[in-house]
């Protein structure tokens, strides 16, 4: 298999197809687009006896041994939770090191977790941590849980259908509009600025640089999700690995529509287009945590709900009932096809 993300075929083969429901409570669970799973409980409260929630959860692994790997896998499982719907509250992590490796390595990697939960106002509640000779660099998994949000109310626990998302039997998502949160390849063009620092200096500028590491500061999407929720957003799915082209077809392969989107109107940042160029890459299959998909009905209203929150904002296509995903870009049109390996790995990090 390559590096990276496993293809959607051997996903359904090899790991979805073995999965059998054993408890009712899991209302939803693993499936392909699926990046977070919903469990029922009942509340521990006397005065709640008869009321039950929902609890999310979500868990992300980074092993590119970048030197910010505990502070991305705590921001990637948050986003899932925030794009399902969800409010995160608390993270497990799991760290593995490399044999030789420092104490500082450690306290280094975990002032990156708890960075990012002051930031997202979670709190680490365990894991486990060990030193392997089976890897090379610092593998971090983050677990995350969380609630389902008031606002967004569990619709038919029996379907697992849940507020924000559509019954295709009973209501084909055609004609929704496409509107994306920020822009593409913030997380690649992070990780790329802070990592290769001194090449790209080569070449750029400090104050573009500078720029293009501070694209970290924009990964959580919580912002933007509840803000959708609130607008009545019909569906979200955070875009990652593969970029917006392999977010766009796993959502479309979701909710079982086709789709048309402008490429001019895909938002892309200048650090983004000049770091991409001075290593080859494609932005739109580029790491793009920070942005996230959002199904409208009223894609306008959409975009101006989300600008007065201060957050940018652009309707970039819309749904329909066909199987073909389309990119145009003025005269050309293009077919999107299966997610291939994120951009990112074209890149050695040590």
């Amino acid at each position: 298999m390559k590096t990276g993300k496993i293809s959607e075929s051997i996903l359904k083969r090899s790991v979805l197809k073995g999965i059998e429901k054993v408890h009712s409570e899991v209302i939803k669970g693993a499936g392909v687009g699926e990046d977070c799973a919903f469990l029922s409980w009942k509340e521990c409260d006397d005065s709640k006896e008869d009321e039950s929630s929902v609890m999310a959860v979500s868990t992300q692994t980074i092993a590119l041994g970048v030197s910010d790997a505990a502070f991305l896998a705590v921001m990637a499982a948050a986003n899932n939770l925030a794009a399902a719907g969800a409010e995160a509250w608390a993270v497990t992590l799991a760290v593995t090191l490399p044999e030789g490796a420092e104490e500082t390595l450690l306290k280094e990697l975990m002032e990156q977790a708890f960075h990012c939960c002051r930031k997202l106002k979670i709190q680490v509640v365990g894991g486990h941590t060990e030193v392997s000779r089976s890897v090379r660099r610092p593998v971090v998994t983050a677990t995350v849980v969380g609630v389902y949000q008031k606002n967004a109310v569990l619709m038919d626990a029996e379907k697992g259908k849940l507020a924000g998302e559509i019954n295709n039997s009973e209501c084909p998502p055609a004609g929704l509009d496409i509107v994306v949160s920020k822009w593409i390849g913030m997380e690649g063009t992070s990780i790329i600025a802070r990592e290769k620092e001194t090449e790209l200096l080569k070449r750029y500028p400090p104050s573009l640089v500078r720029m293009a590491k501070e694209h970290r500061n924009y990964l959580s999407i919580a912002s933007e999700a509840a803000t959708a929720l609130k607008s009545g957003v019909y569906a979200m799915h955070d875009v990652r690995n593969g970029g917006i082209f392999g977010a766009l077809w796993e959502i479309s392969r979701k909710l079982g529509v086709g789709l048309c989107v402008d490429l001019k109107k895909i938002p892309v940042r200048q650090e983004t287009i000049e770091v991409c160029e001075f290593y080859n890459l494609n932005p739109y299959e580029l790491l793009s945590g920070g942005m996230l998909i959002m199904l409208s009905r009223d894609g306008k209203r959409l975009v101006e709900n989300l600008e007065n929150e201060g957050i940018n904002a652009s309707l970039i296509g819309s749904t329909n009932d066909g199987n073909d995903k389309i990119i145009v870009n003025q005269e050309e049109i293009r077919y999107l096809e299966p997610p291939v390996p994120d951009e990112i790995h074209k890149i050695l990090f040590f």
